[in-house]
């Protein structure tokens, strides 16, 4: 605007008129020159990453009214001086209302509510002008105005469906025409700048399909893609006005609502919202003749004004939504004080993990498996860790980072070399020991290099007349891994390993695949164990357990066995082989040793 307002200007100035009309065209051009100045400051006071969603509409409002003015204005300049044919003064009024005309079509084409009216309001009275001069040179510039405004709206009307095409593609998501993951983000920045000066408070839900990849896997994606949009069209019709929903991909949604002035109005809505969600996408779907049903797990975070990143906030209700699904999906779950202090110390774990195995700084802990005389016939080995910054860390919090970063991979090859080595040195000391155990979880065993890691090691320690035999540990989980676990099973077997199910009644295996299953051995969870003396059905249970164990001619150990009654009962109904603190807690590998010895 300001290059723009140096044409009449400069112009004036290069004749050399210092006459009356040079003063009143010196006036225009200082007011041309000050409206300008107003638009550098609007310029200069954009911030898109900072500025709220009120503030951003609040800008555009003052600068349409500023382009409206400002274009206006050149309209009163041509009135007043297309008259004045003596001067000359009506040529550089004509030229500076066409050029005007042509800025405004190239810049202002992104809004039509501003291009179409200033060409109308700087073209017709150019059209108006030329028809009146009442001559056929006038009639031909008539003809030549309204091609010339056909053309620019032409132009910027082509402009601005493109630009808008372009736009709603990057902003939207393809298939449910919703925002997307991109334009998410950069809304929820936008928000947290308006929390930030009004110290209120909004919510953030992040919605993820239970068992959506079934329907697609079982019916196909064209069947998944429509019930996106129709959980979409859902969603859409049950949120109140000013509710933000977006895609983040696959079958996640993000959905973010209204201010409020207190954080517990805040949680109240949130939690009003996503009961009402849960329950209107558990209704049943009928699509293509399929009535479908599915669930969904739903992450809640709080956005408050003291947030740094919207991706933090979306990865809070991730995590949140985590949570749900691990207690069994179709659910609401808050991300709070405690679940953030647990992911900090979760991803400090994870730091200090990734050193403590390639220090070996993971330790090996040995429980006896004895027989009813006391007599030691097998051995549990069992991870340790110790950190000069947490202490002891259990292995129900380490292996689950493990899992999830997929250092159990390395990690379940040191525990399986080093229990080798230790079984070779027994052997070497003349300790007879029937069976030692090794747990393993699902994503070590399905790893693609697991067998040949195993094999690798048993050639390497345990070919040496050992007459161990090692039992490979895995829970009823690894039964969701399907057909593949059994492949997996046999190819290990050929090498002399067994394979026990650990923490057996606690999963969800059917006893048809225990059948299928080539195991040899079930341990009976602790926590069955620990209720003998509480309650009859838990007798009952691990009475069931122990009967089952007999159907299938399978091996049965009892861990977390603590009390005489609890050993008395399990002798009592057969069971043979025992684990817990009443014979010894997990010890180091020359206590064991003690232990085999003294129990020998």
């Amino acid at each position: 605007m300001i290059v723009l307002s140096l044409f009449p200007g400069i112009a004036y100035i290069l004749l050399g008129w210092f006459n009356d009309l040079y003063i009143s065209a010196l006036f225009w051009y200082v007011a041309v020159m000050l409206v300008s100045a107003r638009g550098y400051y609007l310029y200069k006071n954009f911030e898109l990453q900072k500025m709220s969603e009120a503030q951003l509409v609040s800008w555009y409002k003052k600068t349409s009214r500023l382009l409206y003015f400002f274009f206006l204005l050149w309209l009163v300049i041509f009135l007043i001086y297309v008259p004045e044919s003596e001067s000359g003064m009506h040529y550089i009024a004509i030229f500076t209302e066409i050029g005007a005309s042509t800025v405004a079509a190239a810049l202002l084409f992104p809004d039509k509510k501003l291009y179409k009216p200033i060409l109308l309001c700087l073209m017709v009275p150019l059209a108006i002008y030329f028809f009146l001069i009442g001559t056929w040179y006038g009639y031909v510039l008539t003809a030549f105005a309204l091609t010339l405004a056909w053309v620019l709206f032409y132009v910027a009307n082509g402009s601005n469906t493109l630009f808008t095409r372009t736009i709603f593609q990057s902003t939207h998501d393809f298939l449910t025409g919703i925002f997307n993951r991109q334009y998410f983000v950069e809304y929820l920045q936008k928000k947290m700048s308006e929390l930030k000066q009004t110290g209120e408070y909004s919510y953030l839900l992040l919605i993820d399909l239970d068992h959506f990849k079934t329907v697609n896997d079982s019916l196909g994606h064209d069947v998944g893609d429509q019930l996106l949009k129709e959980v979409v069209k859902r969603m859409q019709n049950n949120l109140a006005a000013g509710t933000m929903v977006s895609r983040l991909g696959g079958d996640e949604f993000i959905i973010t609502g209204n201010n409020f002035s207190s954080k517990k109005e805040c949680k109240e809505k949130a939690l009003h919202i996503s009961e009402q969600l849960l329950s209107i996408l558990k209704a049943a779907y009928i699509i293509d003749q399929h009535h479908l049903y599915i669930s969904a797990s739903i992450g809640v975070s709080l956005i408050k004004e003291n947030g740094n990143s919207s991706l933090d906030f979306i990865k809070e209700a991730d995590i949140a939504m985590y949570e749900v699904k691990d207690k069994g999906r179709d659910g609401v779950f808050f991300f709070d004080e405690e679940m953030s202090e647990r992911v900090e110390r979760n991803i400090l774990l994870e730091r200090f993990l990734h050193l403590a195995i390639e220090e070996k700084q993971i330790k090996l802990a040995y429980q006896p498996q004895v027989n009813k005389f006391k007599k030691v016939t097998g051995v549990e080995v069992l991870a340790r860790w110790e950190t000069e910054e947490f202490g002891h860390v259990s292995p129900e919090e380490f292996i689950p980072i493990a899992e999830q970063t997929g250092l159990i991979i390395e990690l379940g090859n040191y525990i399986i070399e080093s229990a080798f080595i230790a079984l070779d040195d027994w052997h070497k000391n003349g300790l007879k020991i029937r069976y030692m155990s090794i747990n393993l979880s699902a994503r070590q065993m399905m790893h693609h290099n697991f067998i040949n890691d195993v094999t690798r090691l048993v050639k390497k320690y345990y070919t040496r007349n050992i007459d161990t035999k090692v039992v490979f540990e895995i829970t009823e989980s690894i039964v969701a891994e399907g057909s593949n676990v059994i492949d997996v099973i046999n190819k290990i077997k050929r090498l002399g390993i067994q394979f026990s199910i650990d923490d057996f009644g606690t999963g969800y295996s059917s006893l048809s695949y225990i059948r299928r299953l080539p195991i040899d051995e079930i341990k009976i969870d602790r926590h069955f164990i620990s209720e003998l003396s509480k309650y009859n059905n838990a007798e009952e249970m691990v009475n069931t357990i122990l009967h089952i164990a007999k159907i299938f001619n399978l091996a049965v150990v009892a861990e977390g066995v603590e009390t005489e009654e609890q050993k008395n009962f399990l002798i009592e109904h057969g069971c043979k082989v025992f684990q817990g603190y009443l014979y010894s807690k997990p010890v180091s590998k020359d206590e064991f040793e003690q232990f085999y010895l003294s129990n020998s």
